[in-house]
């Protein structure tokens, strides 16, 4: 089959029953056999109804959505199929461009957009609910395939789900989700707006039974019969990172696969790259059969547990409940070890919704006659079991037992919650609507009747009467604000009926915008139009002579660094990765304290004090400032939170490697948010900062970034400038199992020269602190101590600020390139102005390329 095999089997123009007939020939050509509830939704897609699609895990929904997808192709139709992640929007776009051909397909997420008028287009939920509030009924969607549809009951996100649904009326809908409970409500009024029925297709017996147990057994025992019973893979859900890797640990000492499964493993891992520290343990764990699976990994990581996973390689997978969103890792049997979680507010019980999200992963269609679900009784239950079955029948042994219960205060479950938790069909979705100055301008941009268009956003929706009268009256508030801003204007005169106007005398004003809106407004970073003001504000002048006399500076504006000032910025606008700050503010205050005990401050001062240090804000000052002053004239940015903070700078002026920088901070289980994080921050400096704002150093921060998320993890820049680029290349069938090694550090010379300078600046940075022990563990062979003592006897300080950190200061020397080896030097900046000191070293070309950054070693600290 040919990947336009689908469109020739349903051609343009096809019928009805020609689409239905065409696309079983193709199924079957593919070796598949649609199950009922497959072919009821198809029939009903082709024949223009709109279909609700609840059916278990593992019933083929994404064959029902090609179908949808085919038949608005053949129709001449435009179809839209939304996700609520990025990662899975790709995922789906790869696998339709395959089918489909890649002229067909496109894909628009807000960081880039590949072929966007192609007649399927992949994209989030948010990026077609602004295309609904900007362009109405007359928007050229005639399809709109959502999946996980139950995140319209989100109470953040849910609003996206519901947009589309009240704005297009003239699309066909096919909602996807295997947890959605009852939806008659949504479902009339989806018939009521469109004018097409809507067949409901929910109910369905899972092809692979499940089948429930709940165990009072402790869980090494309860793995152990499952392993041995061959009810393998085994995921074990938690709901904590911590917990999953804790367990994963714990298991390590089990015997759980045979000497000939580990030397496949480790086969299959060949020359696979650990380089971080939770890297070291990940390949430990694997090779003993044992996977870790959770949101903080970096994404090879967790690619590399699903691969081998699908190969049958690991028994046993711990990981988090966030596995149930478009993740491809085959599961026999899910062990749940609690029915309560803490929601980010309390802790609760599950919803029903979320232990069938959970449980619906168990069971492999074409693979597994059966699925197993086990529930972990809790602790305490397990204990009091435990002590009865050592008992045995002696009376007098279990009378003497001290049973134990629920600590106080502890969200308790038991049998009864499984029970219930079984029975319970999922709870019904609350709409979640919302209404921010974003919405209401996309609105008014649409022009027409636009008091109308408001009206029939805020009441006729899905909310409840309460919830309508609270949207109206903050639309009103809203509406006010723009027009005290000048962003929209009411023109009076202009109405119809107004000065002999064709209307009568009550007829509404004409509203309008008074600025033209970017074609991505919203859709985009929502606050990169201040980044741009504020980069504005600074002098994009380089650094230089002296300490403190940059461009920037000499205006009064910013720090000093234009570079750092411009990445200060943009990370402002981004999201705040907790976290990370959390580690950041318990640093700084563990720092504060040591100092405020070597100078002798009193406890009770001390805790007053450390309240109020919290992580690094850079420009925060200057930011708030400008942040009002832009609101003012651009009061729709207010509904986003502009949130100052220090990653990416903060890693630059450590001069940290990522490694580094996760240990520093002991983020070893977030490693995957902080990558996400600096992947974010390199999209977004591209996207955002101008030509004309890029001085040489910016520039090398950028490459220096992107670099470093590359070598980290290749995807993540690869496959995003790959899309950028317009290539929809998809992976070669015999690709391997391991993704290769990112490409050569030394390919990007600039980037590669940045980090070079960043090892040398961190020593710099060290002998300013008169760090001896931290400098001599870097480099053994230098006498550091003695060095610096003959520096400070001739200078009271060592600078470090952007004057210091200028690539003036460092020279290179390539001349024994051939031999594998440059010649470094770093030009000390002393109070005097001398220059006359000089921290020289020796780059390992070879060494750098195996560790994927630059491997200095200093060889002397002189005076000229």
């Amino acid at each position: 089959m040919t990947s336009s095999a689908l469109i020739d089997a349903v051609p343009r123009g096809a019928t009805a029953d020609a689409a239905y007939d065409g696309f079983l020939r193709w199924a079957a050509g593919r070796g598949l056999e649609l199950y009922p509830a497959q072919d009821e939704a198809v029939m009903e897609l082709v024949s223009g109804a709109n279909v609700i699609l609840s059916t278990p895990t593992g019933t083929g929904k994404s064959l029902v959505a090609i179908a949808a997808h085919a038949a608005c192709l053949a129709a001449g139709g435009r179809s839209y199929y939304t996700a609520p992640i990025k990662a899975l929007v790709s995922e789906k776009f790869f696998a339709l461009v395959e089918i489909f051909g890649a002229e067909n397909v496109g894909m628009v997420t807000g960081d880039s957009s590949v072929n966007p008028d192609a007649p399927i287009v992949c994209c989030t939920a948010e990026i077609l609910a602004n295309v609904a509030l900007r362009q109405g009924a007359d928007a050229a969607v005639d399809q709109v395939v959502m999946d996980e549809f139950h995140y319209y009951g989100d109470p953040d996100r849910g609003w996206a789900w519901q947009v589309p649904l009240l704005l297009l009326p003239r699309a066909q809908f096919l909602l996807m989700s295997a947890t959605l409970g009852d939806v008659t409500p949504i479902a009339d009024d989806l018939a009521r707006r469109t004018g097409r029925p809507v067949a409901l297709v929910t109910g369905v017996e899972r092809p692979v039974p499940l089948h429930f147990s709940y165990e009072r057994r402790p869980v090494h025992e309860v793995l152990t019969m499952l392993v041995d019973e061959r009810e393998v893979p085994v995921y074990i859900v938690h709901f904590a990172q911590a917990a999953a890797l804790e367990r994963a640990q714990a298991l390590a000492s089990a015997a759980l696969t045979t000497r000939a499964q580990r030397d496949e493993i480790a086969e299959a891992i060949g020359a696979f790259r650990f380089t971080t520290g939770f890297g070291k343990t990940l390949s430990r764990l694997v090779r003993a059969g044992i996977g870790v699976h959770h949101a903080g990994m970096l994404p090879r990581y967790r690619r590399l547990v699903e691969t081998l996973a699908q190969r049958g390689l690991l028994k046993v997978i711990c990981g988090t409940d966030t596995l149930g969103v478009g993740i491809n890792v085959p599961i026999r049997t899910v062990v749940i070890t609690a029915l309560s979680k803490f929601d980010g507010t309390k802790m609760r019980q599950l919803s029903a919704r979320e232990f069938h999200q959970v449980a619906g992963r168990a069971g492999r269609a074409g693979y597994d006659p059966y699925g197993n679900v086990v529930v972990m009784a809790p602790e305490w239950e397990i204990e009091n079991a435990v002590a009865l079955a050592k008992a045995g029948d002696d009376a007098a042994k279990r009378k003497k037992i001290v049973r134990k219960k629920a600590p106080t205060g502890v969200v308790n479950w038991g049998e009864g919650s499984y029970e219930r938790l079984i029975a319970a069909p999922p709870e019904p979705l609350v709409p979640q609507m919302k209404l921010t100055a974003a919405m209401m301008i996309n609105v008014i941009g649409r022009g027409g009747d636009v008091f109308g268009n408001v009206r029939s956003l805020v009441f006729d929706n899905q909310e409840p009467r309460a919830r309508r009268y609270a949207l109206a009256r903050r639309a009103i508030a809203i509406f006010r604000t723009l027009v005290d801003a000048g962003i929209v204007e009411i023109d009076r005169a202009a109405a119809p009926g107004a000065a002999g106007g064709p209307g009568g005398s009550d007829a509404a004003p004409v509203i309008r915008l008074t600025v033209d809106l970017q074609p991505n407004f919203a859709l985009n970073q929502p606050l990169s139009p201040f980044a741009l003001a504020a980069i504005g504000l600074l002098a994009p002048t380089e650094t230089g002579a002296g300490e403190g006399e940059t461009g920037a500076a000499a205006v009064g504006v910013g720090t000093g660094h234009y570079a750092l000032d411009v990445v200060s910025i943009i990370e402002a606008t981004l999201d705040d990765p907790r976290a990370i700050l959390s580690q950041q503010e318990f640093a700084a205050r563990g720092e504060a304290v040591a100092a405020m005990k070597r100078d002798g401050i009193e406890y009770d001062e001390r805790m007053a004090l450390l309240e109020g240090i919290t992580y690094p804000k850079p420009l925060a000052e200057l930011l708030a400032q400008s942040y009002e002053v832009f609101a003012s004239s651009q009061p729709w940015v207010r509904d986003f939170e502009l949130s100052p903070k220090s990653v990416v700078r903060d890693m630059f002026e450590r001069a940290m490697s990522f490694a580094e920088y996760v240990s520093f901070y002991k983020l070893q289980r977030s490693e995957g948010l902080v990558l996400r994080y600096l992947s974010d921050a390199y999209r977004a400096i591209r996207q955002t900062v101008p030509a004309e704002a890029r001085t040489d150093e910016l520039m090398d921060l950028i490459e220096w970034l992107g670099e470093l998320v590359r070598q980290v993890d290749s995807s993540l820049v690869d496959e995003w400038s790959a899309l950028v680029d317009g290539a929809t290349h998809l992976p070669e069938d015999d690709a391997p199992v391991v993704p290769p090694a990112p490409p050569s550090v030394l390919t990007n010379r600039r980037a590669f020269t940045v980090l070079v300078r960043n090892e040398l600046f961190r020593r710099v940075h060290l002998a300013a602190r008169q760090d001896d022990d931290a400098l001599v563990a870097l480099d053994p062979g230098l006498d550091w101590p003695t060095a610096l003592d003959a520096y400070y006897d001739e200078h009271d300080a060592i600078l470090t600020g952007p004057a210091a950190r200028s690539p003036r200061m460092c020279a290179i020397d390539e001349s024994r390139a051939p031999d594998g080896i440059w010649l470094v030097e770093q030009t000390i900046d002393d109070p005097a102005g001398d220059h006359d000191w000089r921290l020289r070293a020796e780059v390992d070309l070879a060494a750098s390329v195996e560790a994927g950054e630059a491997v200095v070693r200093a060889t002397a600290f002189v005076r000229l």
